[in-house]
């Protein structure tokens, strides 16, 4: 009888093994806004230095076709969470709400947004923009946010001629006059341009939507109003680990190069840190942000931007803050201060 017990007893607890193992990692789809390049480094990085799974996830990180399309990407169920405009949000808060997806940790204090064109283009002003094509991708956050940026500076949107270009293409479309101006993020182009052979400074114009009443957040990292609600702790292991890669990529910009150049072997390295360094110092670093911190929004300045965007759009309701961002996930301000990037 005793032997019996002993049997039965290892039995039931070989049993239970499969009870008593860890519980697999957190799936997350995470989808970026554009094609693979500098700024994307800290998730790579993330992912591949094992910060994601210490916190309990599994995230996939696939390339994107747009800063606004990563709101619609994330709204249809195809991703739980990703790198995506602000601006976007609060359309789709207006227009469909509870639908949208909620920004946790804004990476863009300033907007990235401008028009380009040749010095030699005859467009000098905004209002010049009127009789010309411009070139834009589809999904484009740039384009998206031209309406607003037209209504502050009296410019006749229907007047300009709209070409749908490629991601890949856009700075050639300019360079080859197939497009009077292009709408991109200043980071992006400024690079290609450079690495068409071309004098960004010296030939290129530049007309920065901030610089024409447009004070307006950009990208950041948002996820699903379902991963909000059933698994809170996924959402704050997620903004922790960019964190921490973020930082670890600003102080060594070398090391975030190196795992992008095992994403995509045919980036140029000289480029992309060119690239990240510039969105690093223009677009991330700023008196706000040292102030509050990495991943933080004055909530004054963006209940002002949403007024603008629902003003520009004439949406149908204004959402609240809370609706679009949401900050109870961010690590404390002393693990989120970034005052000078790598070189």
């Amino acid at each position: 009888m005793k032997l019996l017990l002993r049997v039965l007893a290892s039995a039931f607890a070989v049993a239970m093994l499969p009870s008593l193992a860890p519980a697999a990692d957190t799936p997350i789809k995470f989808v970026l806004d554009w094609k693979v390049q500098g700024p994307h480094a800290w998730y790579y990085l993330a992912r591949d230095k094992g910060y994601f799974q210490k916190e309990g996830l599994d995230v996939v990180v696939d390339q994107g076709d747009g800063s606004a399309a990563t709101v619609a990407h994330i709204v249809s169920g195809a991703y739980d969470a990703g790198f995506g405009d602000m601006n976007a949000i609060i359309q789709t808060a207006a227009q469909r709400p509870n639908e949208q997806p909620v920004m946790v940790y804004m990476l863009y204090n300033r907007s990235p947004f401008a028009l380009i064109t040749k010095t030699s283009s005859g467009i000098n002003t905004l209002k010049d923009l009127e009789g010309h094509t411009l070139g834009v991708p589809a999904g484009s956050a740039t384009h998206r946010m031209l309406a607003p940026l037209a209504a502050k500076n009296g410019i006749d949107e229907s007047k300009i001629k709209v070409l749908n270009v490629a991601p890949n293409l856009v700075e050639q479309m300019l360079v080859q006059g197939q497009a009077d101006v292009i709408g991109a993020f200043a980071a992006t182009t400024y690079m290609n341009l450079v690495a068409l052979h071309q004098d960004p400074e010296k030939d290129y114009r530049w007309f920065f939507y901030d610089q024409y009443g447009l004070d307006l957040y950009s990208n950041g990292v948002m996820v699903s109003q379902k991963l909000l609600r059933d698994n809170p702790k996924a959402v704050a292991g997620l903004v922790r680990a960019i964190n921490r890669a973020l930082l670890d990529v600003a102080a060594d910009p070398d090391a975030g190069i190196a795992e992008l150049k095992k994403v995509e072997p045919l980036l140029t390295p000289e480029i992309e840190k060119a690239r990240l360094l510039y969105f690093l110092n223009n677009q991330i670093i700023s008196a706000e942000e040292k102030s509050i911190g990495l991943g933080d929004i004055d909530d004054k300045r963006m209940t002002a931007a949403i007024k603008t965007v629902v003003g520009a759009y004439n949406l149908p309701r204004t959402p609240a803050l809370d609706e679009v961002f949401n900050r109870s996930f961010l690590p404390p301000k002393a693990d989120r201060l970034l005052t000078a990037a790598g070189k």
